[in-house]
């Protein structure tokens, strides 16, 4: 043994007997972290840990960025420009069946929104109350949006007719909706019902057609990491699902708290109002039903399985979605430290 992995078993064994981490005792591990979307209400789950020194505590010197989409995310990730990040498993599950032959595929590791919080989403005056509604309607949303690419397995469990789409910038979505330039519009519930409101829109005025709620038990979006990391450091993709569960719990007993980590990265957002957005995504797709059931970070495997042969049914993809290349539990944290949903 040479003198340089003699002074790091030295260091390894005085951190283990200070209480800390093999990972923090073998040296701080960057990772760049690429979230979904805007510094809005639900980056509470990923900047609270971060503000709170979790991933510090665990050995990572984790940054945090604001991202554009699940689909840029996947990619960023595959590219190798990020190590880690947070993405709608329908994204991932069709970039693998897309790049059979990519040699970085990322690859989820925890679940967190156990439900996707696709929706469709009109305003009453338009006489939308149901699915079959919809068929002739002109429906609104950026090519890229999570409830527009699985719109096609909606509208087959609900025997939906042919709709009419019409693409848009995410800034115009709900304000053309409201214009009356369009009769409805699919998003994420708890961003496109505030985004109405902050255009006018009364909330009682809004008629929501929730996926999961009319036959459509997709899972949304996952913690996703890169083959590379998961390879040669597995210890601190488990480090970072442990702070993040950590932190996950104090998002989800507090979110006005929570919601601070967010306003000091963006200091121009509404805090009451991503507070409501982030106690929406709580309620809907993290806190759900189905989330109790199987347990946070967790996933059920049947379900897993529908999910890839609707994604590559409605997706059209280049090969068939195979779930057992997209998800792996090998790196979940223990079920004591999973435990973190209010019954």
């Amino acid at each position: 043994m040479n003198k340089r992995q003699l002074l790091q078993s030295f260091l390894a064994a005085s951190a283990l007997s200070f209480g800390l981490s093999p990972v923090f005792a073998q040296g701080t591990t960057p990772i760049k972290f690429q979230l979904d979307w805007r510094f809005e209400g639900p980056a509470a789950l990923f900047l609270h840990p971060a503000a709170k020194g979790y991933f510090k505590n665990a050995g990572l010197d984790v940054t945090i960025d604001a991202g554009n989409g699940s689909g840029g995310t996947v990619t960023r990730v595959a590219s190798g420009a990020y190590e880690m990040g947070f993405a709608d498993l329908a994204a991932l599950m069709e970039f693998h069946a897309n790049n059979p032959d990519s040699p970085n595929k990322p690859v989820a590791v925890m679940m967190v929104y156990n439900n996707t919080p696709a929706s469709v989403m009109a305003l009453k005056k338009s006489g939308i109350t149901k699915p079959a509604d919809l068929a002739g309607k002109k429906l609104g949303a950026p090519v890229f949006d999570a409830g527009r690419r699985a719109f096609p397995i909606f509208a087959k469990a609900n025997n939906v007719g042919a709709v009419n789409w019409t693409a848009m910038d995410p800034s115009l979505r709900e304000t053309m909706l409201v214009r009356g330039d369009i009769d409805a519009i699919t998003g994420f519930t708890f961003t496109s019902l505030l985004n109405l409101e902050a255009r006018g829109a009364k909330a009682a005025d809004v008629v929501i057609l929730p996926y999961p709620d009319y036959g459509v038990k997709l899972y949304g979006n996952v913690i996703i990491a890169s083959p590379k990391l998961i390879k040669e450091n597995p210890a601190a993709v488990k480090a970072f699902l442990s702070a993040f569960a950590k932190g996950a719990k104090e998002v989800i007993a507090n979110p006005a708290v929570a919601i601070e980590s967010v306003k000091a990265r963006d200091g121009i957002i509404d805090s009451k109002l991503e507070t409501r957005r982030l106690q929406l995504a709580i309620d809907t797709v993290i806190n759900s039903p189905d989330a109790r059931a199987e347990g946070f970070g967790a996933v059920n495997a049947g379900r897993m399985a529908l999910m890839a042969s609707q994604v590559s049914d409605a997706f059209n993809t280049k090969t068939r979605v195979s779930p057992d290349a997209v998800w792996t539990a090998a790196l979940l944290p223990p079920a004591a430290e999973l435990n973190i949903l209010k019954k």
